[in-house]
């Protein structure tokens, strides 16, 4: 299991190569380097989607060996500028000299040629950067791993708090009842039998038994997405969401506090699980 955030950084004959990552739905690739090399750019991108399934990478790329590039001026377009210049100040008259002040605007004068580097060695470099950055990202995935399946397995046990509010409730709503009615008619015998159905009737109507039944479902299958690793993110996702939905059911089901209390609890448990897993590639 892989997170989508590190770090990987290498110097090689004369190439700097820095790759950060971020978290991100898809795989997002921004590579900057010198126009010398923008040749690459492609088969650069590749190679990072060959190693990587998710994720912002910001691919940054510099070349540290300046000492061969060579600088000249183009010596024809600056004869034909002076010779414009000189013309035009004589048919006018104008005062002054055309010297080499005149010429430092023209930057089209500057020729700079970059020296021939070697691809292989630009490759390899990415390479390098990319194995390094990958190494962090699995080291940061088996914390990830770690900590996920600490909470899952905390996770596990509050259905099962759940249903045994939920078989308490029925008593406590039967108990809330059987005041309410003394307090409004005390002098009137409770009917036993009418009590019973309309208990049966409330009970029925907030039944969470298949809530429950698939929340646990989700849980499990969460687990052994979890224990397989690989790329889970997308996974994770899903099954978060799908969670998240039964918890709003079962507490829109129900009106015991304890109950509301317990899915609260385990909402907020999910989001803790979601705020990790969306880092998972």
């Amino acid at each position: 299991m892989q997170s989508m955030t590190g770090f990987g950084a290498s110097e090689k004959e004369g190439f700097k190569v820095e790759i950060r990552s971020l978290n991100h739905k898809h795989i997002d690739i921004n590579i900057k380097m010198p126009s010398a090399l923008m040749e690459h750019d492609m088969a650069i991108r590749n190679m990072v989607k060959d190693r990587f399934a998710r994720g912002k990478f910001d691919v940054g790329i510099s070349i540290t060996d300046r000492q061969q590039t060579k600088v000249g001026v183009n010596l024809e377009l600056a004869g034909k500028i002076h010779s414009a210049f000189s013309e035009l100040q004589k048919n006018l008259s104008l005062p002054g000299s055309i010297g080499i002040d005149f010429f430092s605007g023209y930057r089209e004068l500057i020729i700079t040629e970059e020296p021939e580097y070697s691809s292989e060695a630009l490759y390899q470099a990415v390479s390098d950067a990319l194995s390094k950055l990958q190494d962090m990202r699995n080291t940061e995935g088996k914390n990830l791993k770690s900590e996920l399946s600490a909470r899952i397995s905390g996770l596990r046990k509050l259905p099962d708090d759940i249903e045994t509010e939920a078989k308490d409730a029925s008593l406590r709503r039967k108990e809330s009842l059987q005041k309410k009615i003394s307090d409004l008619i005390p002098d009137i015998p409770i009917d036993e039998s009418r009590l019973a159905q309309e208990i049966a009737f409330l009970a029925q109507k907030s039944d969470i038994t298949e809530e429950l039944m698939r929340l646990r479902s989700h849980i499990q299958q969460f687990a052994s997405i979890l224990s397989e690793g690989g790329n889970a993110g997308r996974k994770f996702d899903f099954i978060l969401q799908e969670m998240h939905r039964e918890v709003n059911t079962i507490a829109s089901k129900s009106d015991d506090i304890k109950i509301i209390n317990r899915t609260i609890e385990m909402k907020t448990e999910i989001e803790k699980l979601r705020e990790q897993a969306q880092n998972i590639q």
